[in-house]
């Protein structure tokens, strides 16, 4: 790879898919899927092309600097970056870097992108403004991921709602703008708190450096800025925590998702569910816990009550569903609460597997998603008592179907399982007493081990839900009205295929496929909790 390529690898990644939108724009209407496809299978050729200048660490390798990496052995994580002045008066800068915790959500959304794509191919209605807006997305979707820069962070953060705002509110179903002002309004509400956070942070530190405001130096401005008012530091992580599990969502600040789900257009809801949910999980990660470690230490419990009672109440109000997508929207919420709950329990596995279960998540609910498009794109419902019978009439379907679902329910072998196992690991791990010292008499071993048994019960619950889905859709007696139903087509193959992959190799080989690109980044968030 050449110096410049290299260089620019990632700004090109970057706004590729914004030029195509442009490009889609100005092209004649029936080109409009083959240009969109070809900028998301650049875009995510690029992303691949990462991996070969990017230095993942190696078994006992451990990063000793939660910073930028100058060079080979430096201990840095943050690998390479570009920084170019944007807004000089106010130290703003175009700053984006990788390191673990960019670089697999990154290749999950490129991915994601393609698959996307090609199942958005019998969109008729404004093609060319749904292609487009469909590609806009895609780049403010990487511009999160990418962004070390807290200001071009935000900014990303909101772009990302106007075309998902759009490709709801116009290509959605019957209540598809009662679902997008929904979804519009709630981000928004969380995104006041992450304005809020950025002034204050700036006026201590001036400076919006994500990495930089992570290091000593900025965190001793910040506690000499708030001083003997402790409370500022703790109103401060409280606004981002808001924020970002608004996003994630976790409840009780759920209930724009399953609306958005279930009037979103398939392949949005599979973005959606892949893609801008783990935007919140990112947040807390990239901003929240680094900027503002002691407050997290000391509300550890509060965030592992929200992600307990998500896990616990998705579950339930998936049960409880009779609309398959809003089954698989609920699906997401208490999935998502393990993300938040690893999170909380701030151990190594918990972290680590908090990180994989956005992956995996990502990989099973885009497949899911799609799942309930086909079918109904052929029954034209979604509705689960009047399904049945449809592993003698669709056994390909069926197939795929039992991949996705077993993956979610976290069958050992599959994606799902090993991000849950390991945040539960993570989680009892959370009761030893070295940890215990960690978050300075914050928490006690009770506490923990309370919480991590009930969020045991809930992959008990998840397993049941989706395990009934199974009975209620594929088994039982054929219905009549079914046995003409056309098996997946070509198209869909295509779809189904790579994801049912992904969830089986990402179950079978986690460290070759995850954990090879994210150890040094955990390990280097780690000492940022001491």
């Amino acid at each position: 790879m050449s110096d410049w390529l290299s260089h620019n690898l990632l700004t090109i990644l970057l706004f590729l898919p914004a030029i195509g939108g442009a490009v889609v724009i100005l092209a004649p209407r029936e080109q409009a899927r083959k240009i969109a496809l070809g900028f998301t299978i650049a875009t995510f050729l690029l992303s691949l092309l990462i991996l070969v200048p990017f230095e993942w660490s190696t078994p006992g390798e451990s990063a000793s600097v939660y910073g930028y990496a100058e060079g080979p052995g430096s201990g840095g994580v943050v690998q390479m970056v570009t920084a170019v002045p944007w807004i000089e008066s106010f130290n703003i800068y175009y700053r984006i870097g990788v390191d673990g915790l960019s670089l697999p959500l990154i290749l999950l959304s490129t991915f994601i992108c393609v698959l996307a794509c090609i199942a958005s191919w019998n969109i008729q209605k404004m093609t060319k403004g749904y292609m487009a807006l469909f590609l806009f997305l895609e780049t403010g979707i990487l511009g999160v991921f990418l962004s070390l820069d807290f200001f071009l962070f935000y900014v990303f953060f909101e772009v990302s709602l106007l075309p998902m705002y759009f490709l709801i509110g116009i290509w959605g179903g019957p209540r598809k703008e009662y679902a997008a002002i929904k979804f519009f309004l709630y981000t928004l509400a969380g995104s006041i708190g992450l304005l809020i956070v950025l002034i204050g942070t700036y006026l201590a530190t001036g400076t919006f450096d994500l990495i930089a405001l992570a290091g000593a130096e900025q965190q001793g401005a910040i506690a000499d800025w708030i001083g003997e008012a402790k409370w500022i530091s703790l109103l401060f992580f409280c606004l981002l925590m808001l924020g970002f599990l608004i996003k994630v969502p976790a409840v009780p600040f759920h209930t724009w998702l399953p609306d958005a789900h279930v009037e979103a257009p398939t392949p949005m809801s599979m973005i959606l569910a892949a893609i801008l949910l783990k935007m919140g999980g990112y947040g807390i990660f990239r901003v929240a816990y680094p900027l503002y470690s002691e407050a997290a230490m000391q509300l550890w419990w509060l965030v592992a009550i929200v992600g307990v009672v998500s896990i616990i109440y998705g579950a339930l109000v998936a049960m409880a569903q009779t609309d398959f997508k809003r089954l698989v929207a609920y699906s997401s919420v208490s999935h998502m609460g393990l993300v938040v709950l690893g999170a909380a329990m701030m151990t190594a596995p918990a972290v680590n597997g908090a990180l994989f279960m956005m992956v995996a998540h990502g990989i099973t609910s885009a497949m899911l998603f799609f799942i309930v498009g086909v079918v109904y794109e052929r029954a034209h419902h979604r509705e689960l008592r009047r399904l049945g019978g449809l592993a003698s009439t669709m056994p390909i379907y069926t197939g795929f179907s039992t991949v996705g679902m077993f993956a979610n329910l976290g069958l050992p072998g599959l994606c799902g399982f090993v991000g849950e196992v390991l945040v539960l690991i993570g989680a009892f791990a959370a009761a030893g007493s070295d940890q215990l010292l960690m978050r300075g008499g914050y928490a006690q071993a009770w506490q923990i081990y309370t919480l991590a048994v009930i969020a045991c019960f809930g992959m008990i619950l998840t397993a049941g839900y989706m395990l009934w889905t199974i009975q209620r859709v594929f088994f039982g007696p054929e219905k009549p009205e079914y046995k003409e139903f056309p098996e997946v087509d070509g198209r869909e193959i295509v779809v189904l295929t790579p994801l049912a992959a992904m969830a089986i190799l990402l179950g079978i080989l986690p460290t070759v496929f995850f954990f090879v690109f994210t150890n040094n980044t955990v390990d280097a968030l780690m000492k940022l909790f001491g």
